[in-house]
């Protein structure tokens, strides 16, 4: 098969041992050096695009895609709020709630609480909670036996398990006008949950619907409305929907304005590390510079003999671009297969790193999650292999002029 000779001679010298075992070292330190910047790049962007796909699953697991209230967080009649709720567009569930903070008291520790009122029959399907239950479950919150159920964290924090029951703190309307105490009620842990997201499993409660309207004397009222869509991207749409079609002054909320900080906080340590670790594979990029100096300065007789024999000042400088091409994309490939092999196997290597080192490296309560997964995107895998592959031949182009501006009189004058 036909070969342009600057391909075979550039070819030849990639492979070609070197006079100097050093510049052959050099070689392989480039190489090396664009390898491992490309696999840190990927392993970092999978694990963080992991990281935000898991707060996205957990937030959306533990929040409703909507929240529908009255300015004043209340809304009176709520059945038939829920039945028009469910005739609109991409609505597939609707669940009232009651939401209040709160505190509970066990045995003198207290311990700060957001305590939801739910009816378990539609929590199903608004909320992943009644999936994620460790002890117990969502249908033993019966109207009017004051049953709790408690993430699995904040049970802890109270030293309480399933069985043993807590004192409910909270202000009555009239307390902070009448100076009364707050109320106290008993209720019964009945259940714990699990969603693996710090802020939740820490800080949350649930009792039945009644249960709370009658503590919080509500009189048939409710915070709100949770609903589901059959698509959370568009939360935003239907929200503006509701608001354009709603005659009544509504609240609305939905998961993407609740939780915009947390991920454009994701997204801008997506990119500073993009640019921060970018800069491994540059300085390896350089050091491809050095690498094809060290090779011209190597191979100036041979260079000389092939411009006499005709070769033009353009092909030489192909000879050396594609040689230091050649050595970017080895490196490239071998860093995104190293990548891609660690990302994957994330889940087994961090585990066995922190019993080597007899160290904790991941803490819930610095992530809010216990578990680091990694989330493999293949356009980030294409811009991180092109943008090294393109530094790689930036590289190539100063050694490559040199060797062309070589004359061969002066390469050959003391051989």
């Amino acid at each position: 098969m036909f070969q342009p000779i600057e391909i075979f001679i550039g070819l030849r010298y990639t492979k070609a041992r070197r006079q100097s075992h050093f510049v052959s070292f050099i070689s392989f330190a480039s190489m090396l050096g664009i390898a491992l910047g490309v696999m840190v790049l990927i392993v970092v962007l999978s694990v963080m695009n992991g990281f935000e796909s898991a707060m996205r699953d957990r937030i959306l697991g533990m929040l409703s895609h909507i929240t529908v209230s009255e300015t004043d967080a209340q809304i009176e009649q709520w059945q038939q709020r829920r039945e028009l709720m469910l005739q609109r567009d991409h609505v597939i569930a609707v669940a009232p709630f009651v939401e209040r903070q709160v505190m509970l008291n066990v045995s003198g520790k207290v311990q700060g609480t957001i305590l939801e009122g739910i009816l378990p029959e539609h929590e199903n399907s608004v909320s992943d909670v009644p999936d994620k239950m460790v002890r117990g479950a969502f249908s033993d919150l019966v109207s009017g036996n004051n049953n709790i159920i408690l993430g699995h964290k904040l049970a802890e924090e109270l030293n309480v398990d399933v069985g043993d029951s807590v004192i409910l703190l909270t202000p009555n309307a009239n307390t902070l006008i009448s100076g009364e105490l707050p109320l106290l009620r008993e209720f019964n842990v009945v259940g714990m949950f699990n969603v693996d997201f710090q802020q939740y499993d820490k800080t949350r409660a649930y009792i039945h619907l009644n249960d709370a309207v009658d503590l919080f004397e509500l009189d048939e009222q409710v915070t709100g409305l949770r609903v589901q869509l059959d698509d959370p991207y568009k939360a935003n749409t239907v929200s503006q929907k509701i608001i354009a079609t709603s005659e009544s002054d509504l609240w609305i909320s939905d998961w993407t304005r609740n939780n915009t900080t947390i991920f454009k906080a994701i997204q801008l340590q997506k990119t500073m590390m993009f640019f921060i670790l970018g800069m491994i594979i540059a300085v390896a990029a350089f050091n491809l510079v050095s690498t094809l100096v060290m090779v011209v300065t190597d191979k100036e007789a041979d260079i000389a003999i092939f411009r006499t024999l005709g070769l033009t000042p353009v092909a030489v400088m192909k000879v050396f671009i594609v040689q230091g091409t050649l050595i970017g994309f080895i490196g490239v490939c071998l860093g995104v297969l190293l990548g891609l092999l660690i990302a994957v196997n994330i889940g087994t290597i961090l585990p066995w790193l922190e019993s080597v080192l007899d160290a904790r490296l991941t803490s819930a309560d610095a992530f809010g999650i216990s578990k680091i997964e990694s989330h493999i995107e293949w356009f980030d895998i294409m811009k991180i292999a092109l943008s090294a592959l393109v530094l790689s031949i930036l590289a190539t182009i100063y050694p490559a002029w040199k060797a062309s501006k070589l004359q061969p009189a002066e390469a050959l004058r003391y051989e």
